[in-house]
């Protein structure tokens, strides 16, 4: 038996006036998610325990079956290890975005998705200015700041803050030294950001500058025992986000890269298609992340969110279903809501499919919030406890 789940992050969504009281999912056309429904079961599952942030960090770490209140330590450590940045003690790694501020507010959390290139530019530009730690390129406006302070600081994520004042969700308590030190490179970078050749380009073209830094999501390495042990099936990842594919080093899977990955709606949705069907020639387990569906509900789009849920069911479902012709489970969600309304995330239970299941389907017509919520057999569960679920295919499992 061969594994899949296939994660369309931030997928979930609450009706929309703007598209008949009918949510993303339930608007968008989606045959082929539809028809994994049809043969499976569904269920709620609470990947956000209570306490903790409605992150995609610690909503991945508890599908993927690492109870979140005793592995996660941040979201900066995990993607240090996919760019290579091996953590020594004491050492604390922030995600640094790129955001856009204006008039003293958070404008935009990406800077306008800003290019890897130019990404590149500007952190030598900061660590050229600022010595307290060092500054690593990511992806985009995704990128990471490494120091020996500051782990105990509460930090707002930008995409919870878009509209605020800067000054009202700096990093705090502001009365401890090492925030006001963290504090003032952020405020400082603005006038090296807004002086360099990069952003005067990305003016002169329309573009939302990268004018500040924003750091947030810090911690130290955590301990993670090896998927293939845990689960007892060895494992791949596949994503454009650095996260995504740091959980996966953590967790010593297989880390599987595709060119063109994007993390945006112009991603290489065949190429997902065919590294999973590749990977899963050599491991049990595939796990496909999708980002794109995730940035639409940050920018408040939906139309752009009905779009991404189609390309995902079309060019990455379906090409998927077209090819797999050998014993398969297949697992269907997103990690968290991300509601286009909020534009930013929340800890609503998510709607799962595990298709197709021994003990027969639900009867479920299609794949939604509404259609899980009022068919699905196996209830509200526990997130960390998905993968027992998934891998036994038996609704007697412990995990029930």
């Amino acid at each position: 038996m061969k594994y899949v789940i296939l994660l369309g992050d931030g997928m979930a969504d609450y009706p929309l006036d703007e598209l008949g009281g009918k949510t993303p999912l339930e608007a968008a056309r989606t045959p082929n998610m539809d028809a994994i429904a049809r043969r499976g079961v569904g269920g709620l599952l609470q990947t956000i325990p209570e306490g903790m942030g409605a992150g995609s960090d610690v909503a991945n770490l508890s599908i993927l079956g690492y109870d979140p209140k005793r592995y996660y330590t941040g979201r900066g450590p995990l993607e240090a290890a996919n760019i290579g940045v091996e953590l020594k003690d004491g050492e604390v790694a922030f995600r640094c975005n790129f955001i856009t501020v204006g008039d003293g507010k958070i404008e935009d959390y990406s800077a306008g998705h800003i290019s890897s290139e130019e990404s590149e530019e500007l952190i030598k530009a900061l660590n050229s200015r600022f010595s307290l730690g060092r500054f690593y390129a990511g992806v985009s406006y995704r990128n990471l700041f490494v120091t020996h302070m500051g782990a105990r600081l509460l930090a707002t994520p930008p995409h919870d803050a878009l509209g605020r004042r800067v000054d009202e969700v700096l990093l705090k308590p502001e009365s401890s030294p090492e925030a006001a030190q963290l504090n003032q490179i952020m405020l400082e970078s603005r006038s090296l950001l807004e002086a360099h050749p990069v952003n005067r380009r990305r003016l002169e073209e329309g573009k939302n500058p990268a004018n500040m830094i924003w750091l947030w999501g810090q911690g130290s390495a955590p301990s993670m025992e090896p998927f293939r042990e845990k689960h007892g099936v060895s494992a791949a990842v596949i994503s454009a986000v650095d996260l995504i594919k740091g959980i996966g080093r953590y967790a010593g899977m297989k880390v599987v890269d595709v060119p063109g990955a994007t993390g945006l709606l112009d991603t290489n949705w065949e190429g997902k298609a065919e590294a999973a069907l590749k990977a899963l020639e050599d491991v049990d387990l595939v796990y496909v992340h999708v980002e794109a569906v995730d940035e639409a509900s940050h920018a408040g789009d939906a139309e752009q969110k009905v779009a991404a849920i189609e390309e995902f069911d079309r060019r990455l479902v379906g090409r998927l279903l077209d090819r797999i012709d050998f014993p398969c489970r297949i697992a269907l969600l997103p990690d968290h809501y991300t509601p286009v309304d909020m534009r930013t995330h929340s800890r609503d239970p998510v709607p799962f499919i595990i298709s197709p299941w021994a003990e027969g389907g639900d009867g479920l017509a299609s794949y939604s919030e509404k259609a899980i919520k009022e068919k699905g057999s196996l209830g509200v569960r526990e997130g960390h406890l998905f993968m027992e679920v998934f891998l036994s295919g038996d609704s007697t499992s412990s995990a029930l």
